[in-house]
């Protein structure tokens, strides 16, 4: 790989480190409240060995390097660089690329799945390794796996057979696209779930499923397909191949998490939380997600708490199937102030969805309200902090027992240090900024409240029952005729539309989002005008900045689409680019890329303000429409096809020419810095401890974290 190649896989130098503030919030919490917080957040975080492990083979020994060199140099960095005999420059580098490590849970960047490469020379790590047996022992389990950009396709996330990294079918070197969605029909029709699974190929051509759970062998109740644990495939391509299921995946890190969890149900505040984190123990005990998905029925019905949480096997975005997930936990606390927006907007939430672009045939028969709340991060464990979330992901509770949604407004509205906005044009600047976080809050809570929470998934929900009119099917608005397929029994949405399932439904959610936030009285709930449309006024600002920021994501997200593989690596991203391409389209001029050389370095996003409710919106609507009956139908042909057309990148004019001033003009993305807490078993006190927002404290938070 030549040197030009190299410096987009180099750690950000230097990266944009932000602190959490919570003490506010914190401080306003009872006693009882601090320790349930405190319990939680140790859950949480002691499943960061197993993020670290689902990313990368050597994640987890650099992560033990970096706390050694810690340890052995007591936070003194000055003293171990004067020892190690590195330059000023190499400890730099070296910190930053630890910062951005830790806030990254690995060696690859959760936002766009590509690996980082420190940027000093590799001597200086061993340099530094050498001063310690402890750092050194960890170093030497790298394997050089640090440095090494030898294979370009090793540098993303993504399936084996194509040469990429994952954990996710470790020691299955030969195992294909074809066997792994084998083996999940296999699940889907014995009713395991996958979310908490690895896939294992033997050499004998037999498979393993490895099953996250603190017991090793398979609980003395039976697994949630009960005790057998070795099968025969009957049928289908891999007929006669035999699966054995593997507990304890995970069983250190599950024992003490589940012990947590245990903690945090004897702190809980009420009835559903105390059931919530049994429940939660349970799973993480016996590998159910059965037990599972009862906490998340508990949380659902944990309405308005104080303190907020949800840990597991959730997002299933880095596995390269779309079915296996990630670990995260969170503990938040609410912001009052900022949740009486949202609580107007669930109010207002049956009576926005009837503007969508589909009939009543193709939406929830009720509309479930959920609990949506703005909080601020004390603990958000996993690979990176989204700005906001909508779960549970299993259809059949949203379908018919409802979901929660979360702002998470501390992470929000984090702003680092002299941060550059590239192409917007000089005269949109002072809206842009003005705005730009008044237009996200808007279109965070459209996205996670209407956007994930609307539709219906049309379903043979078992032999011969449908939870439509079958004998008179829904007319489709793409075709003017009756529907034609449908979910058949056991199939899900994820199951049915495999990788696309995530890019894809964060696209739909973000098209809903900008086709409502054109209605003005939505503007007039968040505190933007009276309610009628004005384009010129303040609402006006604010809806012209949602639909800026979009245009703007769109270009940027190419930093995430790598061209040799022609791969996405990060599925908001992907939804985001093939949003501008919509715009683009639109026709009257509504959405342009200005730019005068050929090198594009003037590039600017263009928008016409005033075609923002016509030609914006139609063209919204339009994308919005195809994809949501695609999924509400299961039509995985149509819909996949589609979806595939909008987010294809052509690599001459997209591909080649933007993207490079794209990566020219690249922000490090941030990563933030996390309080502790600490409880005085004598006293039942919990105290909190922030860290600065500098490589040295971010280091210093996770050593002291201790896990």
């Amino acid at each position: 790989m030549d040197a030009q190649e190299l410096a987009q896989y180099l750690a950000d130098a230097p990266p944009s480190i932000v602190r959490l503030e919570i003490e506010k919030h914190f401080d306003a919490l009872t006693d009882r409240q601090k320790r349930y917080a405190h319990f939680v957040s140790r859950a949480c975080f002691e499943g960061s060995r197993i993020v670290a492990r689902q990313i990368s083979p050597e994640s987890e020994p650099i992560y033990d390097f970096i706390l050694a060199l810690h340890k052995s140099s007591g936070g003194d960095w000055k003293a171990l660089q004067a020892k190690a005999g590195i330059s000023d420059q190499e400890l730099d580098h070296i910190l930053q690329y630890a910062a951005q490590f830790l806030g990254n849970n690995g060696n690859y960047k959760s936002f766009g799945d590509a690996k980082f490469i420190p940027r000093c020379p590799e001597p200086a790590f061993a340099a530094l390794a050498a001063t310690s047996p402890e750092a050194q022992k960890f170093y030497n389990a790298t394997s050089g796996a640090i440095f090494s950009a030898d294979n370009p396709a090793l540098l993303h996330l993504g399936y084996p057979e194509e040469g990429h990294m994952t954990t996710y079918y470790p020691d299955s070197p030969d195992i294909t696209k074809i066997e792994i969605d084998a083996v999940s029909a296999w699940m889907e029709k014995k009713g395991l779930l996958p979310e908490n699974t690895r896939l294992v190929k033997k050499k004998d051509g037999s498979f393993e499923l490895l099953i996250a759970s603190a017991v090793r062998t398979v609980p003395s109740e039976g697994g949630d397909i009960g005790k057998e644990t070795t099968f025969k495939i009957e049928d289908g391509g891999l007929e006669g191949k035999t699966i054995t299921l593997v507990y304890g995946d995970y069983s250190k890190e599950l024992a003490a998490i589940a012990a947590s969890s245990r903690k945090a149900a004897e702190n809980a505040d009420n009835e559903n939380q105390r059931k919530m984190y049994e429940a939660y123990a349970k799973s993480f005990e016996e590998g159910s997600l059965l037990a599972f998905k009862d906490s998340q029925r508990f949380w659902i019905r944990d309405m308005g708490p104080m303190v907020e949480s949800n840990i597991g096997f959730i997002e299933t975005y880095r596995d390269p199937a779309g079915i296996r997930a990630e670990w995260q936990g969170f503990a938040v606390v609410v912001n009052m102030e900022r949740t009486r927006a949202f609580g107007a907007l669930v109010e207002a939430a049956p009576s926005l969805i009837p503007h969508l672009p589909w009939g009543k045939d193709f939406e929830k028969d009720k509309f479930l309200s959920p609990d949506f709340t703005s909080l601020e991060v004390l603990t958000f464990a996993g690979a990176g902090i989204p700005i906001g979330i909508n779960i549970p992901n299993y259809d059949d509770i949203r379908q018919t027992e409802g979901f929660k949604n979360v702002s998470l407004g501390n992470v929000m509205n984090a702003k680092a240090p002299k941060e550059k906005i590239p192409f917007i044009a000089e005269k949109d600047l002072d809206i842009y900024r003005r705005y730009r976080d008044s237009s996200l809050e808007v279109v965070v809570g459209l996205h996670e409240l209407t956007g994930h929470g609307c539709g219906k998934l049309l379903q043979e929900i078992s032999p011969g029952e449908f939870n439509f009119d079958k004998e008179n099917p829904p007319i489709s608005p793409l075709t003017g005729k009756p529907i034609t397929t449908w979910y058949k029994p056991g199939q899900t949405w994820s199951s049915l539309f495999g990788s696309w399932a995530g890019s894809y439904e964060e696209c739909r959610a973000e098209l809903v989002a900008m086709y409502l936030s054109c209605e003005f009285p939505i503007l007039k709930i968040f505190g933007f005008g009276d309610g009628s449309v004005d384009m010129d006024g303040l609402a006006g600002d604010v809806l012209y900045a949602s639909y800026l920021s979009m245009a703007r994501g769109g270009l940027v997200s190419l930093e995430m689409w790598d061209p040799k593989s022609r791969k996405w690596g990060q599925a908001h991203s992907q939804a985001r680019f093939s949003i501008l391409k919509c715009f683009l389209e639109a026709g009257d001029d509504f959405c342009k890329l200005e730019y005068n050389g050929d090198d594009l370095s003037d590039l600017k996003v263009k928008l016409d303000r005033s075609k923002i409710l016509t030609a914006g919106r139609k063209a919204v609507g339009d994308y919005l429409q195809k994809l949501h009956i695609y999924k509400s139908t299961g039509d995985v042909e149509a819909g996949t096809k589609f979806y595939g057309d909008m987010t294809d990148v052509e690599p001459e004019f997209w591909g080649k020419k933007i993207r490079d001033e794209v990566m020219r003009n690249k922000q490090p993305r941030k990563v933030f810095v996390q309080a502790n807490t600490y409880l005085d078993e004598a006293t039942g006190k919990v105290t909190l401890k922030h860290y600065d927002a500098t490589p040295e404290g971010m280091i210093q938070s996770w050593a002291e974290r201790n896990v």
